[in-house]
């Protein structure tokens, strides 16, 4: 997930993309719903069932949206000074205080709390962010399981600086023409897996092959297809390339894709299917707040939830799946009820993302991002 479209990461010249931020509240939220109605039984009725098709999907855009956003705002604000050291500290400052504070609580909670075996490796492989590049899934979920994308994240900052010279290199009359190779290569990936790799065991309650899943969803090489799209989008906009539709077209659009991508192949629909739409709606929000008009997702409630998205994130899962279970009634309740317990599940995980990032991201972000030497001389502190 990205967690650096905050209301002050996101400039380009005097250009402030607050809806953007506001839209990553949103897809927080849909993550959220996600584990919370898919993977927590809040009602004793088979609502949660008829409607599976659609809620999972909700969680697949939010991570299609994350990944194209966090390319468009590496992109959008990189600092010409920046060095490649000084850009990896910065981001590094963003993702691993959060990251290793709810580490820490997951390994407590299953090792001291529901006594599961806790195993070093497993430890030093998520404590160092890779478990994204672990074929097994059980090591990659082992802790908590929604920050495989914070592992992929971490593998695009650490391409970035070499990523962004190539991207610099595309004439502006041929950016939409990489735009769209991108999409392609995106589309291609999960059409080609199943003749590609070789065969492996199915994974429980799916029933897809483990490897395929791995490499389709969750393999960051494949994944950062998505976030390149998103730093050739960045650089459409700020080249005043023409954008063919507008923001509520992009909306419908959107809309209409994720209505019928129940109906899409698996393969394609965890984030292929999403990849226009959510290119299209990144673009043209970027391309109107850059002439003022942000509308109420750039309203300063939404820019604020925006800034507690990271933290929401990472807290959500122990939250919707954990702390559940100490309300008892696993079977679930009745709707009223069941929709009663999703807002108090929402409301946990929206104070302690909240304290987290008051006690925690936010100040070490601010003490520690920019170098001693530019804090000796008085710099404006690195957002």
């Amino acid at each position: 997930m990205v967690q650096e479209a905050t209301h002050k990461d996101v400039t380009a010249g005097s250009s402030r993309l607050e809806s953007l931020n506001g839209m990553r509240f949103i897809a927080g939220l849909l993550v959220f719903l996600t584990h919370a109605l898919a993977g927590s039984a809040l009602f004793a009725s088979n609502f949660q069932m008829e409607h599976l098709g659609l809620i999972i999907q909700g969680g697949w855009a939010a991570l299609v949206y994350f990944f194209v956003l966090s390319g468009f705002v590496m992109t959008w604000a990189r600092r010409p000074t920046d060095t490649a050291p000084t850009f990896w500290r910065r981001r590094a400052l963003r993702v691993f205080p959060n990251y290793l504070v709810t580490l820490a609580a997951y390994i407590g909670v299953l090792g001291l709390v529901l006594h599961i075996p806790i195993h070093g490796k497993t430890v030093l492989l998520h404590g160092l962010a890779l478990q994204s590049f672990i074929p097994d899934l059980e090591t990659r979920i082992a802790f908590n399981p929604p920050t495989w994308s914070l592992s992929a994240e971490l593998f695009f900052y650490l391409c970035f600086p070499l990523l962004i010279r190539l991207v610099d290199r595309i004439r502006p009359e041929r950016l939409w023409a990489w735009a769209g190779g991108v999409v392609a290569a995106a589309f291609a990936a999960p059409l080609l897996a199943p003749k590609l790799l070789p065969a492996s065991k199915p994974v429980e309650g799916l029933g897809w092959p483990e490897l395929e899943m791995w490499v389709i969803q969750q393999f960051p090489p494949i994944r950062m297809l998505e976030f390149i799209l998103g730093m050739i989008l960045a650089k459409i906009v700020i080249s005043g390339r023409r954008i063919p539709l507008n923001f509520g077209a992009a909306v419908g659009l959107f809309v209409a894709v994720y209505a019928v991508s129940p109906l899409i192949p698996e393969r394609l629909n965890m984030a292929a299917i999403h990849l226009v739409p959510i290119g299209l709606l990144i673009l043209t929000a970027a391309a109107r707040d850059s002439r003022g008009r942000s509308g109420w997702l750039g309203s300063r409630p939404m820019v604020k939830l925006g800034e507690l998205a990271f933290a929401f994130y990472i807290w959500h899962y122990m939250i919707v799946i954990h702390a559940r279970q100490l309300l008892g009634t696993p079977e679930g309740w009745s709707a009223p009820v069941g929709f009663a317990v999703l807002v108090l599940l929402f409301v946990a995980t929206l104070g302690a993302a909240w304290l987290q990032y008051t006690l925690i991201e936010n100040p070490m972000f601010r003490r520690f991002a920019s170098s001693r030497r530019r804090r000796t001389l008085g710099a404006a502190p690195i957002r």
